[in-house]
């Protein structure tokens, strides 16, 4: 993709012309050339007319669209991933013992060894290795392995002291919720500043290798700490994506103001997860003792804080995934609108992180009051179905009634779309082809709505209206993509053909954001 130009003394940012592309824009479909001056589109049409700019860039047939948005990300936890002990592919205890032992040994005697991503749900015996096989494994150095739902975690026996009459300690070294926030506390709190923001810098980077232009950070109390916050917040658009900053704490708005987030949403938590068997559920559990799991807030807490964020004009919001704490947060909108009614409710375009398992009455409030489903479609593709996790916790109709996406498209729920990584891949084309085809059919979405909720849907949700399009007079934030699979209906070919044939997946080789160039192959 060669560029030429004259540059030499110029502070400004430079108009760029780029030419012999194809174009994903209703503006002009047709659209082989494109120019930007500063940070928006200037000119878009027939490379034959296009107006001369600073530069010029020959995409050489390359397919452009509006950047990726990831909704929900954790960016610390998420470079650690990439840098350090995946346990995603481990398949059974002793697979992870031996995984610890060969990273451990890596790592200095006074260091945390950090892991992500096990799954007892597909091993064959679902018992995890005790604090003192970890122990052992590491050769007596701290672990820290978060589950992957980050809701729960395995910690080695120096890590357990501080989890010791919380709720959720469990002497076997598998904490949950508030023992295990206590644990991740410390485990994190290990990281130096440098450490830190070098995972941060690894994620975002990452993150605009494929496309992704800007994320939404979610924070808060047990998720992360202040200084973990505010270090991603700093990076945002510094050659790296863009950071909306959601801060989810229950009566914490002024807090979220002051460490410079978006919103006081994103990891409030309303319940945990099913992968920990914590989401707070109609219908008890079908494996193991757990009940119906753990309800965090109240409607009427859940009402406060809204009302605290229509007050203060700014954006609220609650991570909920099973029915019965969905339920509850709904009817704290309801509570709310009887304050200040349903039409100052829905100014403030208030969200809900992943929404699972949600009925038809449900997605009703949630168009009623306006309520963005900030979803992560991957979920159903590694957990969804009859014979994976949500189908062990919960039984074979509840797993094929989750995550619904399809369903609450086609009702009007506004959509956006996240990885909520590491607990699933950076990967936005994987979010848009199990949008388009999930596990349950009955919830499938156009290939064009699932990339709209994967793109617009997220400035949206970050009250930025009108970008992710490409148009004269938008934002110029953009990815370039190599399409070996083909293209159709101006997007690349994802799903399989007739004879089941996978299309390889596009290949980022550019993201430009306001103009900038973040990432070029």
């Amino acid at each position: 993709m060669p560029e030429s130009g004259r540059l030499t003394g110029m502070t400004k940012t430079p108009s760029v012309r780029y030419l012999n592309g194809r174009f994903y824009s209703a503006a002009d479909p047709r659209a082989t050339a494109m120019v930007t001056g500063g940070a928006t589109i200037t000119w878009l049409g027939d490379g034959a007319d296009a107006p001369a700019a600073d530069v010029t860039v020959d995409l050489g047939g390359a397919l452009v669209t509006p950047a990726f948005v990831d909704a929900h990300l954790h960016a610390t936890d998420t470079g650690l991933a990439f840098d350090g002990l995946d346990l995603s592919p481990v398949r059974s205890p002793g697979e992870l013992l031996e995984r610890v032992a060969e990273f451990a040994a890596t790592r200095p005697a006074d260091a945390v060894v950090h892991g992500h991503g096990w799954d007892e749900s597909t091993w064959a015996d679902q018992t995890p290795p005790s604090a003192e096989l970890l122990d052992r494994a590491a050769g007596g150095r701290r672990v820290y392995l978060s589950q992957a739902s980050v809701h729960s975690a395995l910690a080695s026996s120096a890590l357990l002291p501080v989890a010791r009459g919380v709720h959720g300690h469990d002497e076997s070294g598998w904490v949950r919720e508030a023992a295990h926030h206590a644990v991740r506390e410390i485990a994190l709190g290990s990281l130096t500043p440098a450490q830190r923001e070098s995972a941060q810098r690894t994620a975002l980077s990452r993150a605009a290798a494929l496309g992704i232009a800007a994320v939404h950070e979610c924070g808060g109390p047990g998720t992360s700490s202040e200084e973990d916050f505010t270090s991603v917040l700093a990076l945002s658009g510094r050659g790296l994506p863009r950071v909306f900053g959601y801060w989810g704490e229950l009566g914490g708005i002024e807090r979220a103001r002051d460490l410079g987030a978006h919103g006081a949403a994103g990891d409030l938590y309303a319940d945990g997860a099913l992968g920990s068997r914590t989401a707070s559920v109609r219908s008890p559990y079908l494996d193991g003792d757990h009940g119906c799991g753990e309800a965090f807030v109240t409607a009427q807490q859940a009402a406060d804080h809204l009302l605290d964020c229509v007050r203060a004009g700014f954006q609220g919001g609650f991570h909920a995934i099973g029915d019965a704490a969905i339920a509850t947060v709904l009817d704290g909108f309801a509570l709310a609108a009887k304050t200040v009614g349903v039409d100052r409710l829905r100014e403030g375009h208030h969200r809900i992180e992943h929404v699972e398992l949600i009925d038809k009455t449900m997605i009703a409030r949630m168009v009623e009051f306006g309520v963005i489903a900030s979803v992560q479609p991957v979920f159903d593709a590694l957990w969804g179905g009859t014979d994976r996790m949500y189908a062990q916790r919960l039984g074979v109709d509840r797993a094929l009634a989750s995550n619904p996406i399809g369903a609450m498209h086609a009702t009007g729920v506004a959509l956006a779309f996240g990885s909520d990584s590491p607990v699933t891949a950076l990967d936005p084309w994987a979010m848009v082809v199990a949008a388009a085809a999930p596990r349950n059919p009955r919830f499938r979405m156009s290939v064009r709505s699932a990339f709209a909720a994967s793109s617009a849907g997220g400035w949206r949700a970050a009250g930025v209206e009108g970008a992710g399009t490409l148009k004269p007079g938008a934002a110029a934030t953009f990815a370039v993509w190599e399409t070996p699979g083909g293209v159709s209906g101006g997007l690349p070919v994802l799903l399989p053909d007739v004879d089941d044939v996978l299309p390889e997946r596009p290949v980022c080789v550019r993201t430009v954001l306001d103009g900038g160039t973040i990432f070029q192959r």
